[in-house]
């Protein structure tokens, strides 16, 4: 057991899985030599090769393309999209050839691939570097979605989606790599190194996809949240007084339903959170699943926070940004409805 960032944490799972597997290989935009523009392959191909993790063109529909025939034949690619701002231009190759591979050759071809995009705001990235993508892959049978919340769970989760014979979108929240973050930005900033999550299991242990985590244990309300938003709503509870329940997704696809389901009957309330924009977000499934599944236990309307339908801003980052305040007022609401 060791004390990682999930910088660290990412880039060890990489180590494990290039070294248990020669068919392991990674690339992508300053991936190799320069170890990617966060770090998370550092070091890589000076162990294991020019070969085995190299620096790819700027072009994501190349990146994604090669992969997904390196993957047709025997490989097991883990590319990096730079920032998930810049994976639109490759969307057409993830949803019309790596989701569908299985599928339209009947089983005879997999593609055991996985995307990693650093993904979110809360850096003053701005409106193309601060993106949450999560929602448009979610809506494409074919591909599983992953979003970790701490260095632990980078690391268990990638060893999962790496083994997994299928395409994984791996999303990791900029925000949270080197530290928690709980919405309060004029807040000194907290290390993973002194975090009980920022221990990580030495060797090849893996997190299941598919399986979610109960962050915070409580009464009341059930809160919905993945990503960064896990310790957002976590301040929300603890500065409200709300006993909220906390549960941490880790996984989008597939869900796990069955720890919502419980949750919401016990509370009898939920509220969902995520950075994304409002209008089509991951949320709306969510409240759709919890009404399908819990109508007869739910006390109270469920409530969304998200992000604005707008463009992510620079200037008004925490207008838009989820934060403490907001998703506490949401708590309070749900708990008088």
């Amino acid at each position: 057991m060791a004390q990682m960032t999930m910088i660290e944490a990412i880039r060890e799972a990489h180590d494990v899985a290039m070294a248990a597997d020669d068919k392991v290989v990674v690339f992508g935009e300053d991936v190799g030599f320069f170890g990617g523009v966060f770090r998370c392959t550092a070091g890589l191909q000076e162990k294991y090769g020019k070969s085995r993790c190299f620096d790819a063109p700027i072009n994501e529909s190349g990146i994604v393309g090669t992969a997904i025939g390196m993957a047709a034949y025997g490989l097991k690619p883990v590319i990096e999209i730079q920032f998930a701002d810049y994976v639109y231009p490759a969307y057409d190759q993830i949803v019309s050839e790596a989701a569908r591979l299985r599928h339209r050759s009947n089983g005879d071809f997999t593609c055991p691939l996985v995307i990693r995009m650093p993904t979110g705001g809360g850096i003053f990235g701005g409106q193309t570097h601060s993106q949450s993508p999560e929602a448009i892959f979610t809506h494409v049978s074919g591909l599983k979605v992953v979003i970790p919340s701490n260095p632990r769970d980078a690391k268990g989760l990638l060893l999962a989606a790496i083994a997994d014979p299928d395409p994984v979108i791996f999303l990791e929240p900029k925000r949270l790599y080197n530290g928690p973050f709980d919405g309060h930005h004029d807040k000194p900033i907290e290390s993973w190194k002194k975090h009980p999550q920022g221990n990580v299991p030495d060797g090849d242990e893996i997190v299941p996809l598919g399986k979610a985590h109960i962050q915070r244990e409580g009464a009341d309300v059930t809160v919905l949240a993945y990503g960064t938003m896990v310790y957002v709503a976590e301040a929300a509870a603890k500065e409200t007084g709300v006993d909220a329940e906390v549960i941490d997704l880790r996984t989008l696809m597939p869900l796990d339903l069955d720890t919502i389901v419980e949750s919401v009957k016990k509370t009898g309330r939920c509220v969902v959170v995520h950075e994304a924009t409002r209008t089509s977000g991951f949320g709306g499934e969510l409240m759709s699943l919890v009404q399908e599944a819990c109508f007869y236990h739910l006390e109270a309307p469920m409530i969304r926070v998200t992000g604005w339908d707008t463009p992510y801003p620079h200037a008004q980052e925490w207008e838009y940004f989820p934060g403490p305040g907001r998703v506490g007022e949401a708590l309070r609401k749900v708990m008088k409805d």
